[in-house]
């Protein structure tokens, strides 16, 4: 239920913990959008006569889930919309990789061209023709058998940029088939959570903190607490 996955909400924007497989904004697949079920999940609750007004703040890949921000009125939207555009809305991921980084943490540059007719993206070292400049903060927070547990904080927005950045350094996202993992997740997920988001809140002026769950599954939970007992 919707309800119970509600990580924040006021009278200006709601917060929802996005589950794998569901798409935030409408596409070509037909399905219906997280955003129209929130609308009518709105409508139901608070028994409202009219339209219910639903803004996408941004989005994630359809195989991802966690946190992500929804505008319940016009004002919001228009300033998150340019909050994000000015970077100041703070997201940080958590993902689970096969293969070791090259470093506990590090700072990743690459130039990345996405082909539509594919929907892939690809990532260079070196500048390329109609290529776009992405960049990612990673650090090493547990290391299990197969798996280790990665903190990624995006400094630029390029289309599915964590996961071929980190399949670029030889770390694809466990399930991730599209970008280099051998074995793909039994429900079609990939193993990368919107794990927390960090703004001021766009009227009220307060600072807004909101953490996703990390999913119930023990090689998340596992890696989860040793990353815990580590800090």
């Amino acid at each position: 239920m919707l309800a119970d996955r509600i990580l924040y909400e006021d009278n200006h924007l709601i917060i929802i913990n996005k589950l794998p497989g569901e798409i935030v904004q409408g596409d070509k697949t037909g399905d219906t959008p997280l955003c129209d079920e929130l609308k009518a999940f709105i409508k139901e609750r608070d028994s409202k006569p009219g339209n219910v007004f639903v803004g996408v703040v941004h989005r994630l890949d359809r195989p991802v889930g966690g946190a992500v921000i929804f505008a319940k009125t016009s004002k919001a939207l228009s300033r998150l919309n340019e909050m994000l555009r000015l970077g100041k809305i703070h997201k940080t991921y958590w993902a689970l990789t096969r293969g070791n980084p090259p470093a506990d943490a590090d700072t990743l540059r690459h130039y990345i061209t996405t082909v539509e007719r594919n929907n892939k993206s690809y990532a260079s070292a070196s500048p390329k023709p109609g290529a776009k400049e992405a960049r990612l903060e990673y650090r090493l927070l547990s290391r299990g058998e197969t798996f280790n547990l990665l903190e990624i904080k995006l400094l630029t927005g390029r289309k599915h940029q964590i996961r071929v950045q980190l399949s670029a350094i030889g770390c694809p996202i466990r399930g991730d088939l599209k970008y280099g993992d051998r074995r793909s997740n039994p429900d079609g997920s990939i193993s990368l959570l919107a794990r927390s988001i960090n703004f001021v809140h766009p009227v009220s002026g307060r600072e807004i903190t909101v953490a996703a769950p990390v999913p119930d599954e023990r090689v998340w939970t596992q890696l989860a607490n040793s990353a815990s007992a580590n800090d």
